[in-house]
């Protein structure tokens, strides 16, 4: 973890302006900045970066963030690469928490860099053979691929000699060559030799562009078709994607990525103007795979082969996705016809064949996730349903999205014939919570919650756009807190923690992680409509924030006594309760003379 401070301090010598002009251009625009977003496609530009806040919104998309939420967004990193990225730009050095050998950490990223150096060497030397080689240049042109897509792609061709690479690696015995996968090594022998072989090789890239694995497909016949990289200290099949750093820019202006099974896939797919194409590289999505896709769109497709080991490995995925889930972002699932993968159907019906099967015979998780399930049993008699529920417990355990989650609880029970009460408690072992008097007796509480929520949303947005202006909150302990008042709570005593107030980016950081991130977000989403959103606040906004404080102070009071009436009436009151009763009846007797 990067200690918070650290992150403070960072956004404090950054700045969002300077950040996200190296990317887009920006031009002034009053108080803001403003562009085309570079998340979606639009003629007139929308997006605007605020100096004042450190902040960017996208009043077209939605898109928003600090200067490390842009980083994280445009280069697809994680929030520690964005970190470590920025800092490094202003020469600031990210803590290393409880780093045991300092010279070795050292000497492990010195290690990443020349294995690195090594790899994209050996790609270079690929790359110039396939110039040079008919039989890959024959095998690729006639899978439709044309010289640009080649190389977009850096595609290459390994020769079928034994040590090809010596030609670029004098030092051929050099350990960084095993241990970068690019050579075997048979100890017993004595020897050592190319891995790859006679393949037309497929360049694996991070997230930043380096290259840090191959797959290489024979042309013909042989064993395996794809021979990957070991796992190496610079590839992990688990977390790394085949084509997400070509595919970055079209995931940014579709708002969705399309996971298929095969490098060729991914290239074919490229050739036809489907570029927010990435594949798994030979083994099955992982949750690791899930979060990334997610962190780059909020639409992820899975594609696979309609037999049986497509539907095991399309299982396997929505296993995998589970935990990741989240609210807002949609996970699908398509099946092709059994004769074709997404290379044969593309080139055989086109893309907008292709673009309209994904649309319209894909099925979201929760339909695929239900389907599934209910295949498995007899729904015609109780066994059938009570096997039902016993095989959907330990998977629903696993939803992290708690509106989805609802949602496919709610549909399952409705299938089960019970209620989603009965259906909790069956799945989780957890007794089915018991209604004290009649249900009417929510509805006070739930009526009051719609009428006070979207001020509060309000406070919550003013606050988050002017951080200086929390000293003006004061909420009494008698007032209960949850949901968005706790969230409005929490922020003021944030803001009020800090000896000078933070800006938005670094208020908005602290909270990166946290409970509240969601609603956050949320709020954000729905209360930022127009540009005046972004303009510094004059004195009539300040006064509008206070009298906002003073009529949401006003409401709670109200509901407070509305709350002891009720309860006095049903079950009487404690002695504090009483007297708060009494507190309550005169503030509000008082405000209203």
């Amino acid at each position: 973890m990067i200690p918070q401070d650290f992150v403070d301090q960072l956004l404090s010598r950054v700045d969002i302006v300077d950040v996200v002009d190296r990317y887009v251009p920006l031009k002034k625009a009053g108080q803001n900045y403003l562009a085309c977003c570079p998340f979606h496609k639009e003629k007139s530009p929308s997006f605007t970066v605020s100096p004042s806040k450190q902040f960017y919104h996208c009043f077209g998309c939605g898109a928003h963030g600090s200067a490390i939420g842009f980083v994280m967004e445009y280069q697809g990193l994680g929030f520690v690469d964005a970190v470590r990225l920025l800092a490094e730009g202003i020469g600031m050095q990210v803590p290393q928490e409880k780093v045991a050998n300092p010279e070795a950490s050292r000497k492990a990223r010195e290690r990443q860099m020349s294995l690195e150096e090594a790899m994209q060497l050996a790609a270079g030397y690929y790359k110039q053979q396939l110039k040079s080689a008919p039989n890959a240049i024959a095998y690729l042109k006639g899978r439709g691929v044309t010289g640009e897509v080649a190389a977009r792609f850096g595609l290459g061709y390994a020769p079928g000699d034994w040590q090809n690479l010596q030609a670029v690696f004098p030092q051929y015995q050099d350990d960084k060559l095993a241990d970068a996968g690019l050579v075997i090594v048979n100890e017993e022998k004595g020897q050592r030799y190319d891995r790859f072989r006679d393949r037309v090789m497929f360049p694996i890239r991070n997230q930043r562009g380096a290259i840090i694995g191959f797959g290489g497909r024979v042309m013909g016949k042989g064993e395996p078709k794809y021979l990957n990289s070991p796992e190496t200290p610079l590839f992990e099949k688990g977390r790394e994607l085949y084509g997400l750093y070509e595919a970055r820019q079209s995931i940014r202006e579709k708002n969705r990525v399309l996971v298929v099974e095969g490098y060729m896939d991914v290239v074919a797919l490229s050739q036809y103007g489907i570029a927010y194409a990435v594949a798994t590289l030979g083994t099955a999505t992982t949750g690791d795979h899930v979060r990334k896709l997610l962190r780059h769109a909020d639409q992820v497709y899975y594609c696979f082969d309609g037999d049986n080991a497509g539907r095991k490995a399309a299982w396997r995925a929505l296993e995998n996705s589970l935990p990741q889930l989240q609210d807002g972002k949609s996970l699908n699932f398509l099946f092709l016809p059994s004769e074709h993968d997404p290379d044969s159907y593309v080139r055989e019906f086109g893309a907008e064949a292709f673009e309209k099967l994904l649309e319209e015979q894909s099925l979201p998780l929760s339909a695929y996730f239900t389907r599934e399930l209910t295949g498995r049993v007899d729904m015609n008699t109780p066994e059938g349903r009570a096997d039902l529920i016993r095989q959907a417990s330990p998977l629903l355990a696993q939803i992290a999205a708690p509106a989805l989650g609802f949602i496919i609880r709610k549909r399952l029970a409705e299938l089960a014939g019970i209620d989603v009460d009965e259906f909790d408690m069956l799945t989780t072992g957890k007794p089915r919570p018991e209604r004290k008097g009649k249900r009417e007796y929510r509805l006070p509480e739930e009526s009051h919650r719609q009428i006070h929520t979207p001020i509060i949303r309000k406070q919550i947005k003013w606050l988050l756009m002017n951080p200086a202006w929390a000293g003006d909150v004061r909420l009494p302990d008698s007032v209960p807190l949850s949901d968005e008042l706790a969230c409005f709570a929490m922020l003021a005593e944030s803001v009020q923690e800090h000896d000078q107030p933070p800006n938005t980016a670094q208020l908005l950081e602290g909270l990166r992680g946290t409970p509240y991130e969601g609603m956050i977000d949320s709020i954000l989403q729905q209360a930022m409509q127009d540009q005046d959103e972004f303009a510094d606040p004059g004195e009539d906004d300040r006064t509008q924030f206070q009298d906002g404080n003073e009529k949401l102070m006003k409401m709670l009071r109200e509901a407070q006594l509305e709350r002891l009436k009720l309860k006095d009436r049903q079950e009487g009151l404690t002695p504090e309760e009483k007297a708060l009763f009494r507190e309550l009846l005169k503030e509000l007797l008082g405000a209203s003379n």
